[in-house]
């Protein structure tokens, strides 16, 4: 029997195809609606595609599945082009006629038989295929979780059953030492190249499922950086944005634990190159960081400023990652992880602080940035502060008040008080403020000398008359210091408290040099009810 071909079909300029208008229209409804009434009509007609699914090739499986009377093979390599080219050509069930779109989605049902090869040339053709991931798809989505249902049961998927090796569309990644099944052992990461091939919006399809399938968040961090790195050597700046951002959003739907602060950087340092990222993902990178602030290193920290920015590093940066990360454990900041913080905020003080451009506004936000409890010491804070002040002695009083004010002179060593009162870079209330600071550990020291002296009996009668004249001399000059009611004559006697400074200095050292001089075996003769002293600080 001839068959008429009165139906002229240009496939997205691809190829022209001769048909019978009666045998599509059949089986299509698209087609039986387009001709309508001119389906008896004897003349040529002629049909144009611009956007049919899969193309020549979607197109010829579509008229052999109608020439052979509603049957055709479905195998996994072609369902997905016969599911999309028969919804656009809509090809349902009339109850009539065999169904291509019934007989695709049935063939879905032996999916979990398929092997990951066949799983992955199906993710493909619906990459491919489905224009927009974000619309509903049957067929994605069963793909989709079959593919995740992969990987959370290792048992089914192994990396000897990953076809990554023969398949066509497998993709490369600069990390493959490092991820590779096929260079080491891991059995965490074997599919980490195999799903390279992706686009961003179906890696947020993918890692979203892991998620609600309670897949192991420290693999899903390892892989969205892998994934990063691989495709940022072939993207444009505007993908490298998409990807930046999406993989940023995926980030912060994971445990905290999960994530390392060095790959954070790494991806702060990226994003920071790029002009277009948004706002909102700048904040949220920087809240990540900020919750992993305390396992990072003083590197990390040292970041370049922003254009036509003359500081010597990023500031803002620094004040940012700290605010975020008190604020990520406001209600349950352990003390531990603050004074880690605290630890690394001093380095960074004092590696900053010799910075010319550096303004006492700008300084004092990151020296009063943290609280006092942060920190078990503040040596280090005020070594920041005298080499911020030594570099810009030029700021005005008020300025320096501020930025002392950060100092807890009680957390100060006795070393860093004498320093401070004599420091003539410092307000000279705040030298007068460590000389009296200084003086009454001095006190402190004198009468743990005093106490050693009675329970060894080993200094001689002569060096203890001069030491309690000394001592007593001392003591007389600290009664006559009320701190609340003179600090203005302090102010004018300073000079002279720092003479008296280098003094007690010198006695101080007297007494060290005597206690290392007591005999230990006298000490050791007063027997096990004998109170042995810690050891002073030298």
């Amino acid at each position: 029997m001839q068959v008429c071909c009165d139906l002229e079909v240009d496939v997205n300029g691809e190829e022209v195809f001769m048909v019978d208008k009666k045998t599509l229209a059949s089986f299509s409804k698209r087609f039986g609606s387009l001709f309508g009434n001119s389906m008896d009509n004897s003349g040529n007609l002629k049909v144009v595609f611009h956007d049919f699914p899969g193309g020549a090739v979607g197109f010829e499986l579509i008229a052999r599945f109608c020439y052979n009377n509603g049957r055709t093979q479905i195998t996994p390599a072609s369902v997905v082009l016969l599911n999309c080219a028969a919804q656009f050509m809509e090809m349902e069930s009339d109850g009539y006629r065999p169904s291509l779109l019934n007989q695709t989605k049935k063939s879905l049902d032996g999916i979990s038989f398929w092997s990951w090869s066949e799983l992955l040339v199906a993710l493909k053709e619906c990459q491919d295929l489905l224009l927009s991931p974000s619309k509903p798809s049957l067929i994605l989505d069963k793909v989709l979780d079959c593919v995740v249902g992969r990987l959370v049961s290792p048992i089914v998927a192994s990396p000897y059953t990953s076809s990554s090796e023969n398949s066509s569309f497998q993709c490369s990644c600069d990390t493959r030492s490092s991820y590779s099944t096929r260079n080491n052992s891991s059995q965490v990461s074997w599919w980490f190249e195999d799903l390279l091939f992706l686009n961003i919006d179906l890696i947020d399809k993918v890692i979203k499922l892991m998620i609600c399938q309670h897949f192991d968040h420290a693999t899903i961090t390892k892989f969205l950086f892998c994934y990063q790195r691989s495709r940022f050597v072939t993207a444009t700046p505007t993908e490298k944005c998409r990807i930046m951002e999406v993989i940023i959003n995926l980030l912060s739907l994971l445990d905290r634990n999960s994530l390392s602060c060095k790959h954070l950087f790494d991806m702060f340092r990226v994003a920071s190159s790029l002009e277009n990222i948004s706002k909102h993902c700048k904040s949220v990178l920087d809240t990540l960081i900020g919750s992993q602030l305390d396992q990072a290193t003083i590197d990390f920290l040292l970041v370049p400023p922003p254009r036509k920015k003359h500081y010597m590093y990023d500031m803002n940066l620094v004040l940012r990652l700290v605010n975020a990360f008190q604020n990520e454990l406001n209600c349950c900041l352990s003390l531990v992880r603050l004074r880690k913080v605290a630890s690394l905020l001093d380095s960074y003080l004092v590696e900053v602080s010799a910075d010319s451009y550096l303004s006492p506004s700008k300084f004092a936000a990151l020296v009063l940035l943290l609280p006092d409890s942060a920190r078990e010491s503040h040596d280090r804070l005020f070594q920041a502060i005298d080499i911020y002040l030594q570099v810009h002695g030029g700021i005005c009083e008020a300025e320096k008040m501020r930025i002392c004010s950060a100092l807890n002179y009680a957390k100060l060593s006795t070393d860093a008080l004498r320093h401070l009162a004599r420091n003539s870079k410092f307000p000279s209330r705040i030298a007068i403020q460590g000389f009296i600071n200084q003086q009454s550990k001095l006190e402190n020291l004198f009468e743990g000398q005093k106490h050693i002296d009675t329970i060894s009996g080993s200094i001689s009668i002569e060096e203890s008359i001069k030491e309690n004249e000394n001592s007593d001399q001392v003591l007389v000059y600290a009664k006559r210091v009320d701190v609340p009611g003179k600090a203005e004559q302090l102010e004018v006697q300073l000079p002279g408290m720092q003479f008296r400074v280098t003094e007690l200095d010198k006695f101080s050292g007297t007494i060290h040099t005597q206690i290392g001089n007591i005999p230990r075996t006298r000490l050791s003769s007063l027997g096990n009810n004998a109170r042995f002293l810690p050891k002073l600080c030298s």
